[in-house]
């Protein structure tokens, strides 16, 4: 009954710090998409001549990034723009993060 009540204690202490860890990957995982998006869209804008550019011509088996994979059912812009930060929101539910290039 004592090794059952001090697994059960560990267990309490541990799901917590892999919830943190769980977060933090996730995290990162979305800041390296919107890294790559805003490498991306400077060169879409570079090639093009414009300043604006849609997610759809940024993502796709014959844009610059190939695959855009989520993570914790993020929600990445439909539009970027030279300059602009670039703001994901939903990430894990709640979070929103920030990349400015």
């Amino acid at each position: 009954m004592i090794v059952v009540v001090i697994i059960g204690l560990l267990a309490a202490m541990a799901i917590p710090a892999f919830q943190k860890v769980r977060t933090a990957s996730q995290d990162k995982t979305v800041t390296n998409n919107m890294r790559q998006l805003g490498a991306a869209a400077d060169q879409y804008f570079l090639e093009n001549g414009t300043s604006t550019a849609d997610l759809t011509s940024l993502v796709g088996s014959q844009a610059y990034v190939k695959a855009l994979n989520t993570v914790a059912n993020e929600a990445y812009p439909l539009t970027f723009t030279q300059g602009g930060a670039i703001i994901v929101s939903g990430v894990g539910g709640n979070r929103t993060l920030t990349y400015v290039q």
